[in-house]
């Protein structure tokens, strides 16, 4: 793969943070997955170890002592010299349900206004685009998904909600996204999708990874309340296809 001119920098005195070039670019993600998986398969094989990547930058953390820096940067740079020979990740496709009825698609209205397209129109867009996910945060389980169609980017809200419903879907410049629960946000949004993006009881709370795709698809309300229902009692089946590696 193609190699970038990364900076590695402290980042406090137990982490450091790796920078790639700042931009939304689905080769720098591939080339961070992989180098990420060389530390953690290679360099790094502790679990004591916490390795976060996400859009342009990995965060390496070590809780238990300061990181000398100056000889680690160079290790990592070597590391990342070196002719990076790991097995390939599997490649995940998740398909959500979405309802974008009205009482869900709050900014709907507005954004097919501002657009010049119908409604039908921006659900049928905003359907038929795969989506990367390039990073998870800034609450637990909001993912934030790259892949946007150029004519559904549009600025966050000038004024931000002081409260946006869990599940709610959003568009916010050039990404998609879901919020996983209840919060302020200044997203514009299209719709709701039920099924539960973060559960902390679970092994893995967040079921989706940096790296992953998704795909949204539209669902009525009728299906809308089903899928909800089985989200909540833990039945509901999620749509996960296997790619090539």
């Amino acid at each position: 793969m193609k190699k970038y001119s990364i900076s590695i920098r402290p980042f406090g005195r137990h982490a450091i943070l790796l920078e790639w070039p700042s931009r939304v670019d689905r080769d720098i993600l591939e080339d961070i997955l992989q180098f990420t998986q060389y530390l953690r398969e290679c360099c790094l094989k502790s679990d004591r170890w916490e390795i976060v990547p996400a859009y342009n930058s990995v965060a390496l953390i070590y809780r238990e002592e300061p990181i000398e820096f100056d000889a680690f940067k160079e290790k990592l740079q070597n590391w990342y010299n070196e002719d990076i020979k790991v097995v390939k990740r599997q490649r995940v496709l998740w398909r959500l349900p979405v309802c974008y009825d009205l009482d869900f698609g709050i900014d709907l209205i507005e954004i097919a206004e501002r657009s010049g397209m119908s409604i039908g129109e921006i659900v049928t867009l905003h359907t038929s685009h795969v989506y990367t996910v390039f990073g998870i945060g800034f609450l637990p389980g909001f993912t934030y998904l790259g892949g946007l169609p150029e004519t559904l980017e549009f600025d966050r809200r000038p004024q931000p909600r002081p409260k946006v419903v869990a599940g709610s879907v959003g568009l916010a410049g050039k990404q998609t996204g879901i919020y996983p629960q209840e919060s302020p946000g200044g997203w514009n949004i299209i719709g709701n999708c039920p099924v539960p993006m973060f559960n902390p009881k679970k092994e893995e709370p967040c079921f989706v990874s940096v790296g992953d795709q998704v795909q949204f698809y539209s669902v009525s309300r009728a299906e809308y309340d089903l899928h909800k229902i089985e989200g909540e009692v833990g039945i509901y089946k999620l749509e996960k296809i296997l790619l090539d590696a």
